[in-house]
């Protein structure tokens, strides 16, 4: 409001000069008018009558001043100040003051008629009281039209920040009213203002990922308590047999036994926090993604193998490039990705058959091919369902190994298909992964 009032004055001021500045300017070409040159001096001889219309004045005092270069002052009723004039019969206006009184004056310079290339500057000066009335004036009209229009303005404002915080206090209850096992988008029953929809969808999938996140965790509980709990209580009861046990030798095949149950309880609580982590948690997977080299990754684990190939009688091995076979991922669940599908060929294999861990590029893609009995096309969605194994299959496996690297390649946005070996023996598992800039061939 302060800057509106201040414009306003500056515009009543500038609008009020524009008229009474005119009026100096013609008196002051009146008075240049009547400026006379007999031959040697300029001169400028007014009437009394004249003189005295040029002066009347109800309310403000006139000041005049005229001056020649070469002769001085010839005429005027005081001495004015006076600004530097470099343009003949073009008006200057300026403020200024004669004594204690504030004035405003017009200047205009003219060469003298007979004079020998002499020049006048005729000076008008009138005091302030007529423009200041006029300022008043026009502040007195517009000031009430802008305090109106700034209440309009303020009561526009309150009625709009109103509605709007009466949504926030909707969503607010509708906050307050989820449940840790309920979580739900918001669903106001008001009308959401433009101005806060953003926030609302930005809550909506903040509740989402919580959401994806709580059900992850309750999947990973469930699964743990169900797998766990079998293994858990086979160790009880082999435990118990050994510390009932007098012969040495039971008593060394119950530890034995337990030594092996510790072995699968391990394996299986490292593939149930595998999974946890291959699982969805509601980020966005680039954030958690960058380049890996899936040849190199590839090769690693299948050195990490060899061992245990070996002392299986299976013979491991990898065909494809050395390194530079780049994909967008999380190199560690990209490890467990294809050690897992490595530990599958190695368990359900022949004896004596071969593993081979394939990489091709354009795109990139993995293949873990086996020799073993296959998987029957009718079973081969359902083997990638967790915790299924095939009925009569062999080996301590617990079912999660293929469905992890589902999930896992799911969540590289790869695609994982199950077929048969070459010339129909054994299985060969393959993932494709999405084309990548920068991936070479």
């Amino acid at each position: 409001m302060f800057a509106g009032a201040l414009l306003s004055f500056a515009s009543a001021r500038y609008f009020a000069n524009l008229v009474y500045d005119q009026w100096l300017f013609d008196s002051a070409m009146t008075l240049a008018s009547q400026i006379k040159g007999n031959g040697a001096e300029p001169t400028l001889a007014l009437p009394t009558s004249a003189i005295e219309m040029l002066e009347w004045d109800r309310i403000d005092r006139v000041f005049y001043d005229v001056t020649t270069a070469h002769h001085g002052r010839i005429f005027g009723n005081t001495t004015l100040p006076r600004p530097p004039i470099t343009q003949f019969g073009q008006p200057i206006y300026y403020d200024g003051t004669i004594g204690q009184l504030a004035v405003r004056l017009a200047a205009v310079m003219i060469h003298t008629p007979s004079s020998g290339g002499d020049t006048a500057t005729v000076v008008i000066a009138e005091t302030l009281a007529k423009r200041n009335a006029v300022v008043r004036s026009i502040m007195a009209a517009i000031i009430p039209i802008e305090a109106g229009l700034l209440l309009l303005a303020g009561l526009s404002i309150w009625i709009a920040v109103s509605s709007t915080l009466r949504s926030v206090d909707h969503l607010t209850v509708d906050l307050a009213r989820i449940q840790p096992n309920r979580l739900k988008p918001l669903e106001s029953s008001q009308a959401i203002p433009q101005e806060i929809a953003p926030l609302v969808d930005a809550l909506n999938g903040l509740i989402e990922r919580v959401a994806e996140g709580r059900d992850a965790l309750q999947r990973f509980v469930a699964n743990a308590a169900h797998q766990l709990r079998t293994p858990l209580a086979a160790l009880q009861l082999q435990t118990q047999r050994a510390l009932r046990e007098s012969d040495p030798v039971r008593r060394q095949e119950a530890l034995t036994a337990v030594d092996r149950g510790m072995q699968r309880l391990t394996h299986l609580t490292q593939q149930l926090l595998t999974l946890a982590r291959a699982e969805p948690t509601g980020a966005p997977a680039d954030e958690q993604q960058q380049s890996v080299d899936l040849a190199a990754v590839a090769r690693q684990t299948v050195e990490h193998w060899v061992d245990t190939a070996i002392a299986l009688g299976i013979d491991l091995g990898y065909d494809g490039k050395a390194s530079g076979v780049l994909v967008r991922g999380d190199q560690q669940l990209l490890t467990e990705l294809i050690g897992n599908l490595v530990d599958n060929g190695i368990q359900y294999g022949k004896g004596g058959g071969r593993v081979t861990v394939r990489i091709s590029t354009a795109p990139a893609i993995l293949s873990v091919e086996d020799d073993g009995p296959g998987i029957p096309a009718a079973e081969r969605t359902r083997v990638l369902e967790r915790f299924y194994r095939l009925p009569a299959s062999v080996g301590s496996g617990s079912g999660l190994g293929l469905a992890i690297a589902n999930e896992i390649a799911a969540r590289h946005g790869a695609h994982l298909e199950i077929g048969a070996g070459k010339g129909g023996i054994g299985t060969v598992v393959t993932v494709t992964f999405p084309a990548q800039d920068g991936s070479q061939s």
